[in-house]
């Protein structure tokens, strides 16, 4: 498809430029980046593409997009577009978004970043070399549930940690994997419960609990689930470079799913994430109460103040707090792509660059290793 002819750049409300987005991979995620734009005035959805025209096509009818391509190389060709998302088999996120970055365009890579190290480290070299921007989803850093946490994490208020625990027990049914031929291929997908879906808790755990430091993991197949050459269950022991210990729970075999969860267990604290929403979270100087009826009263005690919040951080706590029950789907989403626009107007690194987005991929491949090699393996 020739380039279309080169049109002025956009502008929002506020006068601002608006980023032109591309978005590449039209399947399972792809919608959910298109709607999250569309609730961006900063952003704009100008093209689409995918290997398999129709889902393309279907995709911009839905979201109003007048340019589809076909593949990865039409779309970056655009010279109109600032920045493609790239929401395609796990194997392709390195070399598609480095072509694009060298192209000239900002870069953002659906999780995990790519399936090696070697992969991993290449996308960042793209990103040091070129200097355009690059973001990898985790879009779980930016739920209100994460950042109330990662206060408390902060101000010291869990004390020394003790205990680090992540738990993803889902459930996938076999068309699940029959969807794509790419998926449950170590070659493509890199991995299978840990990997696919486990990636995003993964690196809440680092994000919150600091950097792993060795392994000890156990991996089977053992749902039943056919033509799948990766793990649907696998167990991990973790020791942490602050000391904490824990462990590890990633399948997608248990039937009917549950929410994923992770528990964090200080000297001085505990916080307990589950489904996104907060379960628990308490202090030895009072309870934080951030359930739906949670008072800003109890939040700023909980956290040594009084009942009028003298201190930011309680604040901070109490407004995420309230926000975060009528969160939807997608929200999440879109603060991070917030946070990448700004990056790219304030010519700094967004939230989960290059160098974030390697650290779960460096703890999952050690995890890989260590149930291959059946003896622990340094991160």
């Amino acid at each position: 498809m020739p380039a279309p002819e080169r049109r002025g750049i956009g502008n929002n409300m506020s006068g601002k430029h608006r980023v032109r987005f591309g978005i590449v991979g039209c399947g399972a995620i792809g919608p959910t980046h298109a709607g999250a734009l569309k609730q961006l005035t900063d952003a704009e959805l100008l093209a689409v593409a995918d290997v398999i025209p129709a889902r393309a096509r279907e995709m911009a009818g839905k979201f109003g997009v007048s340019r589809v391509y076909k593949s990865d190389v039409e779309l970056i060709a655009d010279p109109d577009i600032d920045a493609v998302i790239f929401a395609t088999p796990s194997g392709m996120h390195a070399d598609q978004a480095i072509r694009a970055m060298r192209a000239g365009k900002h870069a953002v890579v659906e999780k995990p970043m790519d399936i090696s190290l070697d992969a991993c480290r290449r996308l960042i070299e793209a990103e040091q070399q070129t200097g355009k921007r690059l973001a990898i989803i985790s879009q779980h850093r930016f739920d209100h549930a994460t950042r109330v946490v990662r206060d408390v994490v902060l101000s010291g208020k869990l004390g020394r940690l003790i205990i680090a625990d992540m738990s993803v027990k889902w459930w996938r049914t076999q068309q699940y994997y029959d969807s794509g031929d790419w998926r449950g291929t170590w070659a493509m997908d890199g991995g299978g419960a840990l990997m696919n879906q486990g990636v995003h808790t993964v690196d809440l755990l680092t994000w919150l609990a600091g950097p792993v430091k060795r392994v000890n993991a156990v991996m089977r197949t053992a749902a039943g689930h056919e033509r799948i050459e990766v793990e649907d269950a696998i167990v991990a022991t973790l020791e942490f470079e602050n000391g904490a210990i824990g462990t590890l729970t990633a399948t997608t075999a248990a039937y009917p799913g549950m929410l994923a969860r992770l528990d964090l267990y200080g000297t001085e604290g505990a916080a307990v994430i589950e489904g996104d929403r907060i379960k628990l979270l308490k202090t030895k100087d009072g309870q934080i109460d951030v359930a739906e009826k949670a008072s800003v009263h109890a939040l700023s005690v909980a956290m040594g103040g009084t009942a009028s919040v003298k201190d930011e951080t309680a604040k901070r706590l109490a407004d995420a707090a309230a926000a975060d029950p009528g969160a939807v789907w997608g929200d999440a989403h879109r603060e991070q792509l917030r946070d990448f626009i700004d990056a790219i107007r304030q010519n700094r690194p967004p939230l989960i660059h290059g160098e974030e987005g390697l650290r779960p991929v460096q703890v999952i491949l050690a995890i890989y290793e260590s149930a291959r090699r059946g003896q622990w393996v340094e991160v």
